[in-house]
């Protein structure tokens, strides 16, 4: 078995997904009519209600509320009422959340669509999201702690 022709496959098969992934996406956008911000990494996020003051930052406590949601609408997690709080670049949360916080400051509302590789992976989380699911937050920064 030649290693390098298989690797070259799966990278292949991988790109294929990806662009599939970032093509449901801006479906998913252009449906919801979202006019959305692309980071580089591939974050697609936009802040519907937006309030001026200071933008949280790295090694502070986020304290949000947020609905968790698939492409197809199937609610994965929320808050309901309550809140949850998660440090900023430190806790076990998705990597598009911790990037995609850091654009909000308090009182701020926004969608966060995380693809798969920003959010949980090839596995997804073993319980309610998918293999290789892209996520919806609707999210709002509640308050931020030092």
């Amino acid at each position: 078995m030649d290693m390098n022709k298989v690797q070259e496959q799966l990278l292949e098969a991988n790109k294929i997904a990806i662009s599939k992934e970032a093509q449901q996406i801006d479906e998913y956008a252009k449906a919801k009519v979202l006019d959305l911000v692309k980071t580089k990494t591939g974050l697609r996020y936009k802040i519907y209600n937006e309030v001026e003051g200071k933008v949280i930052i790295k090694k502070q406590t986020a304290v949000v509320k947020y609905r968790v949601t698939l492409l197809d609408g199937t609610e994965c997690y929320s808050t309901k009422e309550e809140v949850e709080e998660f440090i900023v670049n430190k806790d076990y949360v998705e990597t598009g959340l911790h990037e995609g916080i850091q654009f909000m400051s308090v009182g701020d509302k926004a969608v966060m669509i995380l693809p798969s590789h920003l959010a949980h992976g090839l596995a997804g989380d073993l319980k309610k999201i998918p293999f290789r699911s892209t996520i919806v937050y609707d999210i709002e920064l509640v308050a931020i702690k030092d």
